[in-house]
């Protein structure tokens, strides 16, 4: 039986797990520049966003640490950390890409598609990751920590994975940026 906290939330979960990526993928599509305003492009982001990428794949592993050697409360201060770096970097990762070109992989051969390989399952992954993260918090959240950890060993890995891989995406494609 589902406690109140997470009754509240659980509209809350559908609503942004369905409006995050269809209001990420709106923005990404609107260049400021191409309709006229007169903003410089915002190129100095994608570094950044890249390393709180890495940032966040080490705070999720220390927060997994914490966890497992009791220390609860820094665990949770941990995951509060990993979601606002990932908040972090959707908001630099929009405000790049409303300001900027996209930019092209310019590799050949098998390296080609082992970028867009590992660009594709980030891509897929980080949408697929939203209610996880949320449900697992929420989970946390209403103290039914049987059930936390149960989602947790699914989340984990996959936000995992979509952090390293972010970076992997930024360092793949970062010689083909214009400056």
């Amino acid at each position: 039986m589902e406690n109140n906290i997470e009754t509240k939330y659980n509209k809350l979960i559908i609503v942004l797990s369905v409006a995050i990526p269809a209001v990420v993928a709106v923005l990404f599509g609107i260049n400021l520049r191409k309709l006229g305003y007169d903003v410089q492009p915002l190129s100095m982001l994608p570094p950044i966003y890249a390393s709180i990428n890495g940032l966040t794949a080490v705070v999720l592993i220390a927060a997994v640490l914490a966890i497992k050697n009791g220390n609860r409360k820094l665990h949770e201060n941990l995951m509060k950390v990993a979601i606002a770096c990932s908040v972090a970097f959707l908001g630099m990762y929009v405000a790049y890409h409303m300001t900027s070109d996209s930019t092209k992989f310019g590799g050949e051969g098998i390296i080609k598609y082992v970028y867009y390989f590992i660009l594709i399952s980030h891509i897929l992954l980080s949408i697929i990751i939203i209610p996880l993260v949320l449900t697992t918090y929420v989970k946390a959240l209403s103290e039914r920590f049987d059930k936390h950890i149960k989602i947790a060993k699914i989340t984990f890995p996959i936000w995992l994975y979509v952090a390293v891989t972010g970076v992997i995406v930024y360092l793949m494609i970062s010689p083909y940026y214009v400056h």
